[in-house]
């Protein structure tokens, strides 16, 4: 009889521990369409400051680039649609860092060296090294695939993400977009 108290009172603390983490996620207050989930500014969710370092050994902070449009790649150097993607990101920076829109990558599960490698000629922007996920964490995303793109505002909020390789013609209006919005 004492097991079966101690099971049932066992059960009954792991449903109130897994229904804590079932909890509601910010997309789930989002538009998602084809990959794409979109947040109206009175749904978006605010990041904390995330820091970590850059892949060159530099210290990188979010709260650096607080006013501008932060656009933040989760990529890695051994996943095909992110070697795929790489060149429209770069293209996509340049072409709206002149409207206060800064660019980001986040290099997961990736050797350093081989991490430098593939970005060298591929774009200009800054990557945080995140072997272990830990600073991935720190944008409150529950990532489902990699690659994958945030888009925060100039308030420091999750306007958009793109949960898939993302290409020019897709990902620049979306972020001109957020980057024409008024404060």
């Amino acid at each position: 009889m004492r097991r079966l108290a101690a099971l049932t009172a066992a059960a009954v603390v792991m449903t109130g521990v897994l229904a804590g983490c079932g909890g509601t996620n910010w997309a789930d207050k989002c538009t998602t369409t084809a990959g794409v989930v979109e947040c109206s500014a009175d749904q978006r969710t605010k990041i904390d400051d995330v820091s970590g370092q850059l892949l060159d050994g530099a210290n990188y902070s979010t709260a650096q680039d607080r006013g501008k449009v932060l656009v933040v790649n989760f990529w890695g150097s051994w996943c095909p649609p992110c070697r795929a993607e790489a060149d429209d990101l770069e293209k996509t920076y340049q072409a709206t860092k002149a409207q206060g829109v800064t660019f980001l990558g986040v290099n997961l599960r990736d050797d350093r060296d081989s991490a430098i490698q593939f970005e060298r000629g591929r774009v200009t922007y800054p990557s945080i090294y995140d072997f272990d996920g830990k600073v991935s964490l720190q944008f409150d995303v529950t990532q489902t695939s990699t690659p994958a793109t945030l888009i925060i505002d100039r308030e420091g909020r999750i306007a958009m993400a793109i949960r898939q390789a993302t290409t020019f013609t897709q990902l620049e209006p979306l972020v001109e977009k957020i980057a024409s919005e008024k404060n």
